[in-house]
């Protein structure tokens, strides 16, 4: 039985003690920017560990028990297992999803609306559609992006507000999309689950978009363009000559669009989705069954090996066409690890932090003086882009706030999913308005065109976090607690903390 006194902190940290590990953390999650490619396929998990090393010496320094803090990371760690479970099943889904040619079809058709009178708007559009069935803007702007980039350039647009449309496209995709990770992560930091939070967040980012859309409407429609379909012709005929594309394989998002609607838990959801995907590329796409399930004869055979692999591992499909491979290739739940390694490393850190007090005391400090619900927002939001600028990575600008406000929002009367929806429209979008950020500087060197060129017109970004802090302060649809819900949740609470101890 563990002593109660060993729980309490023997001394209050100074705000200079608190924020020792987030400079700690800033230092090295730079560096990583600087000497590695890619900083999420390990280093920084690592800094994220190593920063829960040093907020534990500073535990230490307080007189906090080593196994007091220990069980804090635990229940950290255990808060995000619902969305680590959910992560796996997203990586199941996209590959089924790219397999049974749903993606695609989505690609596909998406590009056949392309019109030079609303080329800007079409982009915007079809960069969304493609980031939202693929869950990632990065391959969307890499690819899709990329492509029509060449388009503008051709029909006279500027890249600068080309590339603004392609960013504000694909981010939304990204921030909206059940198979994005921060989508994933946002929710998992506030304490709520995905399709509650993606369903919030249309509150503001119906807005945001909307407003996007018309403005490159009217650009689009006051400029004189000339037409050319060369590179999407290209695009279309790779995706028609290596995929079977049929209107019925909107089918499969339909049925999960419905499921959702009708509020099945996100788990069961998802497990239909991948299992309706890995169904229709057995019945529409038994071609590309047999090209993964090399050397297997019977077809019942090579279906099971083909989804399969879709389901837990990489696949590529040849195409003909290198930009669009790129696109077509999902690694399943294999592809995910990264992503739960770097949330588990996140709630170490989160759960040394907050055993230490650090947290509290860096909130208090910052939400002292945010009063209404609208200042509070405003505190979040300003501290996700904060983190964009000094940490350089968008995972810490959802991560580390979220940490920072959930229990202050709790302790208001505020659902989880106000939160979480602020460090997306503050923290996602943003990122890639940041030169030095991981996502500012890997688009940049893409599209070829400089971060601060696009920042102006990539208007969904910029109105996204001005949009969120505007619903807070009319204080629209903020949803809070009811009496009795806060009632459950402090005896929930009081039944946890006597089980730890």
């Amino acid at each position: 039985m563990m002593n109660q006194q060993n729980s309490v902190v023997k001394k209050q940290a100074t705000l200079f003690q608190s924020f020792i590990p987030i400079i700690y953390l800033i230092i090295v999650l730079s560096l990583n920017v600087y000497f590695f490619e890619d900083t999420l396929s390990g280093a920084n998990q690592i800094a994220l560990i190593s920063a829960a090393g040093v907020a534990a010496l500073v535990a230490t320094y307080l007189g906090i028990n080593w196994f007091y803090v220990r069980s804090r990371i635990v229940h950290s760690i255990s808060t995000a297992m619902p969305s680590t479970l959910i992560l796996f099943l997203i990586g199941s889904l996209s590959g089924t999803w790219m397999l049974s040619g749903v993606v695609p079809a989505l690609i596909y058709y998406g590009l056949k609306i392309l019109e030079p009178s609303i080329f800007l708007f079409a982009t915007a559009v079809i960069t969304a559609l493609v980031s939202l069935g693929t869950g990632s803007s990065w391959s969307t702007v890499a690819t899709i992006g990329v492509a029509l980039l060449g388009i503008g350039n051709a029909l006279g647009f500027n890249e600068a507000i080309t590339a603004g449309a392609i960013v504000s496209g694909a981010y939304f995709g990204d921030k909206m999309s059940p198979l994005s990770d921060t989508t994933n992560l946002a929710p998992a930091m506030a304490g709520t689950d995905l399709f509650t939070h993606i369903r919030y967040m249309v509150i503001t980012t119906l807005p945001s978009i909307s407003i996007t859309l018309f403005i490159f409407l009217i650009m689009g429609f006051t400029m004189d363009v000339k037409t050319s379909e060369t590179d999407v012709a290209t695009v279309l005929s790779a995706i028609e000559n290596t995929f079977f594309i049929t209107p019925w394989l909107f089918v499969v998002p339909a049925i999960l669009i419905i499921i959702i609607v009708k509020k099945v838990p996100p788990l069961p959801s998802l497990f239909i989705g991948t299992l309706l995907g890995g169904l229709f590329a057995i019945i529409f796409q038994p071609h590309l069954i047999r090209e993964l399930a090399k050397g297997i004869e019977n077809y019942a055979s090579a279906s099971y090996v083909g989804v399969m692999m879709a389901m837990f591992g990489d696949i590529s499909i040849e195409s003909g066409n290198e930009k669009v491979n790129e696109l077509l290739s999902t690694s399943g739940m294999a592809g995910m690890l990264n992503t739960v390694w770097l949330i588990i490393s996140a709630m170490i850190f989160g759960g040394v932090m907050e055993s230490a007090g650090l947290l509290k005391r860096i909130s208090h400090a910052i939400i002292s003086r945010a009063q209404s619900t609208g200042q509070l927002v405003t505190a979040t939001a300003g501290t996700s882009i904060f983190f964009n600028i000094t940490a350089s990575d968008q995972y810490i600008s959802i991560v580390v706030p979220g940490k920072m406000f959930a229990e202050t929002y709790r302790e208001r009367g505020y659902k989880p999913e106000l939160l979480s929806r602020t460090l997306e429209d503050a923290g996602t979008v943003t990122s890639v308005l940041i030169p030095w950020n991981t996502c500012g500087a890997t688009q940049a060197a893409v599209l070829g065109v400089p971060t601060l060129s696009y920042l102006p017109y990539a208007f969904f970004n910029l109105i996204s976090p001005v949009m969120t802090i505007f619903v807070a302060y009319i204080n629209f649809k903020i949803r809070k607690y009811t009496p009795e819900e806060l009632i459950m949740l402090k005896d929930a609470d009081d039944l946890m903390q006597k089980e730890e101890h």
